[in-house]
């Protein structure tokens, strides 16, 4: 975007909610330190607020938040609370650690919602809003207050919501499409409607938060936007509850590549958003479809004939925007098995990593094996190397050794060596194939009672010595939990992705009950 168009459009604040609201997809849990990893990359990437967790959920949550507020320099950290004073309080304790904070509450407002949800009446829910308005603005001049369900809304009465948290000191106003409800005109006919008719709107910031029930998410985030909002909520690959929220990367570069038309902007910095995915998917456990937009594996992928020539001739005649401009770099082959220490290294500092000296000589060690068994070693194979590492540095179980006997003539047979807890244990077991012998000697070695949700194999680049990508859910008590692990070898890629699944459960487990939100 030049810096004419930038002068010449309105500012729009990203508000990232991939911690809070991305975490509440089922599996999807993120430990303390996952958090803190991942808000150090979007306070880089220039997010203006980043919510960080729901402080009263449970004592995990509430550390997380306050964790990642200490490692924030750009951005305002926000926790979530409910219309309750143990809620606010609790989040205010929270954001104490961040040098600015937001205390970010709400309440539903549907009929739908009054009525088999809170039980309240409409006057039952105004005073619920002043009150916890009221309250939030004694810890903080930053609150935000959320109208849940807002558009199954009736507008007289949400009008008359949003009037009672103005006056109540709410600086910001979100009107969230909770259930993926509502279409662009529409959405954007009640932002207007809002600002022009609610005494005060001039001196509050609204906010529009999408899900993606009917794929309309980013759509509905960009009408907002034209009907008077000046901030989108959305998360890093589009996670979230059901189908997800707004893809913050799509908002970012739908913004940026259309300014001349849309006369909007944001403070991102793009070459941050494939970083921001690659973690996010990595720490999930969620793969990215290969044609997700902006960050996709094939979004910058052209197979047809007539695209190559045309890509040939001008890249523009088929791409809107540059690879490198979302930090989504050309695959190369430079490296390989002649390739020395200093070169590995420069690659992954290209890469967005920046690991200790013996992180750095452990993936170097691992890229070397992986050199001696495929023959090109592309930069996707090298990401997936160092996330694999990552995941699994420190976990409380680790995989040590594994012998797998498989074939036409049976038994399937698996033999396993963990590391548990410091302890090694070795486990043999038989299986109707070899990932389930697998998953069996692993269940052996270390007992647990969780289900198998999801198995699932990808490779990470093409040809038949690709490595592959295993993702791994696994249920327990109500609660699921992924693991994603890469390896030359499907199988070895198999049982560290169902370990890694493993020790997120357990470390979700120890965390107490969570709640849910807009």
């Amino acid at each position: 975007m030049s810096a004419d168009i930038r002068r010449n459009s309105a500012a729009v604040k990203i508000f990232d909610t991939t911690m809070r609201d991305g975490e509440q997809s089922p599996g999807a849990a993120m430990t303390l330190d996952d958090k803190v990893e991942l808000g150090r990359i979007l306070d880089q990437m220039g997010v203006d607020v980043i919510e960080a967790g729901f402080p009263a959920a449970s004592t995990g949550d509430f550390e997380a938040v306050r964790a990642v507020g200490a490692v924030l320099t750009r951005s305002v950290l926000c926790g979530l609370s409910r219309a309750s004073a143990k809620d606010i309080e609790r989040c205010a304790e929270a954001i104490r650690s961040a040098p600015r904070g937001r205390i970010h509450t709400f309440i539903s407002t549907s009929p739908i919602h009054r009525k088999h949800k809170l039980n309240m009446s409409e006057e039952q829910v105004l005073d619920a809003i002043t009150a916890s308005v009221t309250l939030a603005r004694n810890f903080t001049d930053d609150v935000e207050w959320s109208a849940e369900d807002a558009t199954r809304t009736e507008r007289d009465y949400l009008r008359r919501t949003v009037e009672a948290a103005i006056r109540a000191g709410a600086t910001t106003i979100n009107i969230p499409d909770t259930v993926g409800y509502s279409y662009p005109d529409e959405y954007r006919a009640i932002f207007e409607d809002l600002i022009a008719n609610v005494p005060g709107a001039d001196a509050a910031v609204f906010s529009a938060h999408c899900h993606n029930d009917l794929g309309l998410a980013v759509a509905n985030s960009i009408a907002a936007v034209q009907g008077g909002a000046r901030q989108i909520e959305c998360a890093v690959n589009g996670l979230g509850e059901r189908a997800g929220n707004a893809a913050l990367e799509e908002i970012v570069m739908a913004l940026r590549v259309r300014g001349e038309a849309l006369h909007y902007h944001t403070d991102i910095e793009p070459a941050h958003l494939m970083r921001a995915s690659q973690t996010v998917s990595r720490i999930t456990g969620f793969p990215v479809q290969y044609n997700k937009a902006i960050v996709g594996k094939n979004a910058f992928s052209h197979e047809s004939g007539i695209h190559q020539d045309g890509m040939l001739k001008h890249a523009q005649t088929y791409e809107i925007m540059r690879p490198e401009d979302v930090g989504q770099g050309a695959t190369s082959l430079v490296m390989g098995k002649l390739s020395g220490r200093h070169a590995f290294k420069k690659k992954l500092e290209e890469l967005g990593y920046a690991l200790s000296d013996n992180a750095l000589a452990d993936a170097f060690h691992r890229f070397k094996d992986l050199c001696d068994r495929k023959r090109h070693v592309f930069d996707e194979d090298i990401i997936a190397l160092v996330d694999d590492q990552i995941a699994h540095a420190d976990a409380a179980i680790q995989v040590s050794r594994l012998r797998v006997v498989a074939g036409t003539e049976g038994p399937q047979t698996a033999e396993i060596d963990l590391i548990v807890r410091g302890q090694p244990v070795w486990k043999t077991a038989r299986g109707t194939g070899p990932v389930d012998a697998i998953f069996n000697a692993i269940k052996e070695a270390a007992p647990h009672e969780a289900t198998l949700e999801l198995y699932q194999v990808q490779a990470v680049t093409e040809g038949t010595d690709a490595q592959a990508t295993v993702s791994v859910r696994l249920s327990a008590n109500g609660r699921s939990a992924s693991g994603r692990a890469a390896d030359a070898d499907t199988l070895v890629a198999s049982a560290r992705a169902y370990v890694a699944a493993l020790n997120r459960l357990m470390t979700l487990q120890e965390r107490m009950g969570g709640a849910n939100a807009a």
